[in-house]
């Protein structure tokens, strides 16, 4: 069985990193721990491996966080995937940093990244793992702290953080949802 997961960011080294490109240091995480290296495909970087009996497709695209959903679609369209089959990794200013939250579909939450693949996909119900990035900003200052790079007593902390989320879309991929959700969901 196949799945295609997600994670979101930007690409290019100045967004390296940065608390919006969390799914792309989750993405990251996954193909480090199963051997594995992202090679350039359409709308983006891929890296495919095996856990256990999985096949995972693990996607970091190209295409920028406001239209990640073109990317989303081609690949779900080409591999001929279930919604069921899709865990999208995105970063959540109303988690605290390192929460994770595992769902089966659900709104945006005014994330761009996840508005334009429902658009794209037509579709909410698809999985998310969000992954709290807090929200420690003056008013108005969403923009510049969500492209910012985490702080030193974060990055000490991120190693762990990683691999409990990565530990989490396995558990998805193995073990499914409702599973996954009751064990990961705010840990």
């Amino acid at each position: 069985m196949k799945y295609l997961i997600v994670g979101l960011g930007n690409p290019g080294a100045e967004y390296d990193r940065t608390r919006h490109n969390i799914g792309f240091m989750v993405a990251d995480r996954l193909a480090e721990d199963a051997g594995a290296t992202f090679s350039s495909c359409r709308y983006g970087d891929m890296a495919t491996f095996r856990v256990k009996n999985k096949q995972l497709m693990v996607l970091k695209p190209s295409t920028f966080m406001n239209l990640s959903g073109v990317a989303v679609r081609y690949w779900m369209n080409k591999e001929k995937l279930p919604l069921q089959n899709l865990l999208v990794i995105v970063d959540d200013l109303m988690l605290p940093f390192g929460a994770l939250r595992l769902r089966g579909s659900g709104s945006d939450a005014g994330h761009n990244g996840l508005k334009n693949i429902a658009s794209e996909l037509g579709n909410t119900n698809y999985a998310r793992l969000r992954f709290g990035i807090g929200n420690d900003f003056p008013k108005g200052g969403q923009i510049d702290y969500v492209l910012s790079r985490f702080p030193a007593e974060e990055m000490q902390l991120m190693p762990e953080r990683l691999e409990t989320a990565a530990e989490a879309v396995r558990a998805f991929c193995l073990s499914g949802l409702a599973w996954a959700m009751n064990h990961f969901n705010n840990k």
